[in-house]
């Protein structure tokens, strides 16, 4: 990692890896969480979308953040990637999260409508689509804060 480091500090590699990671990371705080609060595993917990933290707004952040910590948070490239962090983060605790209550909706209405042969109207819709508020914010302390780490510990 020594050879590797300094090539990456101060890069748009380092943002989007950065960007990556804390994705990842989240992904698998998902997953630990899950395992604690449902007592068993479930490996489709890492290529889903939904629960707690959220891997977009730690990806969106780390990135926003990384930008602001090599080019200045008063930079127009850290404007860009906060906008573009907060979009997403707009989306996931709004449209998907509304998205993800109608899907349930459909598919109790479904469930009714097809009670002896509920096959027959197909698979039943995602429901897990969107973020809550909470989980949306604490995905971007999780970005903030691996951003930092990500930069003056690891790379540094």
């Amino acid at each position: 990692m020594e050879q590797i480091a300094p090539k990456l500090l101060n890069t748009g590699m380092e943002a989007l890896i950065g960007g990556i990671l804390a994705a990842l990371v989240a992904q698998i705080l998902k997953f630990i969480f899950y395992t604690i609060i449902h007592r068993k595993i479930d490996f489709r917990i890492f290529t889903t979308t939904g629960g707690m933290p959220s891997s977009h707004s730690a990806g969106v952040v780390s990135l926003a953040t990384s930008i602001g910590i090599m080019c200045g948070f008063m930079s127009p490239l850290f404007a860009i990637a906060m906008g573009n962090a907060l979009v997403v983060m707009y989306d996931a605790a709004g449209i998907r999260r509304a998205s993800g209550k109608m899907a349930v909706c459909l598919n109790k209405m479904m469930d009714d409508f097809y009670k002896h042969d509920i096959n027959a109207a197909g698979t039943k819709l995602k429901e897990l689509l969107g973020h809550t508020p909470v989980e949306v914010f604490c995905g971007a302390i999780l970005g903030v804060l691996f951003a930092f780490y990500f930069h003056y510990i690891v790379l540094m």
